[in-house]
């Protein structure tokens, strides 16, 4: 993957005013299930018509999930990818429905070779009936299941491997991991194939009781950019998208956090 689109910014409805006027911006993503194919809204049209890349991202696929994935979810993603002109889609190994019932949030899969296989198969149904690639994200998880079977690292390239998926990977998912099970964020990035990373997720979090917290709604924090900047070094990524999902701060504190990411990858700003 050769294209280069710097630091994007996830396109929230509440922030689409704030997005729509970063000079430099290349390259943003939106949450597929928001987006009604047949009248996208005119924000993101517009980003379309300046030349700004827009990835659909996916939250309700449960690419994990024991049942086989929901033909009409993958026809919607289909269609935001052919009504966006998006290279590539994004969804996340993880499951949210089972049984029939909505679990209301991600949850991370039992690291396991069973795990893997349901996962490969429902991957590669969704491929059959994409019009381009998708991109797998490892989610943050507050536990692991017991008895895991393999490594996050084996268990991630497994599923890469056997899927030929690209990797959208949350620096700040492998931090939180890292600090909730006591280990050393940089060992994953040691171990993972960077080559194949399609691009980044940045965000902030915060700490209660000894867990960290992905939230989306705090600030990227220091030890975050640091480990966005140890990514970098390793292997620059073609985009970093900074997410924010709620409590949107003014103008200003987002376009510093922007910068600071930059600062970090060592990219252009996007902010003037």
């Amino acid at each position: 993957m050769d294209t280069r689109y710097g630091v994007g910014i996830g396109w929230r409805p509440e922030i689409a005013g704030y997005v729509a006027e970063l000079p430099g911006l290349r390259f943003t993503e939106v949450i597929a299930e928001s987006v009604r194919p047949s009248d996208p809204p005119p924000a993101l049209l517009a980003l379309r018509e300046r030349g700004v890349t827009v990835i659909p991202h996916g939250v309700k696929l449960s690419l994990g999930g024991a049942e086989p994935v929901d033909r009409k979810r993958v026809r919607h993603m289909a269609e935001c990818a052919e009504a966006l002109g998006s290279p590539w889609v994004s969804e996340h190994i993880s499951f949210c429905r089972a049984g029939g019932l909505e679990v209301g949030h991600l949850t991370p899969l039992p690291r396991t070779r069973d795990s893997v296989n349901v996962m490969v198969d429902n991957v590669k149904r969704v491929q059959a009936d994409l019009p381009v690639p998708i991109a797998l994200e490892p989610i943050a998880a507050l536990f692991d299941w017991p008895d895991p079977e393999l490594t996050e690292a084996e268990f991630l390239v497994e599923i890469l491997d056997r899927t030929g998926a690209l990797l959208l990977l949350d620096i700040a998912n492998v931090y939180a991991n890292a600090v909730n099970r006591g280990e050393e964020p940089t060992a994953l990035l040691d171990q993972l194939p960077l080559e194949r990373v399609a691009y980044v997720h940045v965000a902030g979090g915060e700490e209660h009781d000894g867990i960290y917290h992905d939230t989306h709604t705090d600030a990227t924090p220091p030890e975050v950019l640091d480990l966005v900047r140890e990514l970098c070094g390793r292997h620059l990524p073609p985009a970093l998208i900074l997410e924010r999902d709620g409590h949107y701060p003014p103008a200003a504190e987002l376009s510093a956090e922007l910068d600071a990411i930059a600062a970090a990858a060592g990219v252009e700003r996007i902010t003037a």
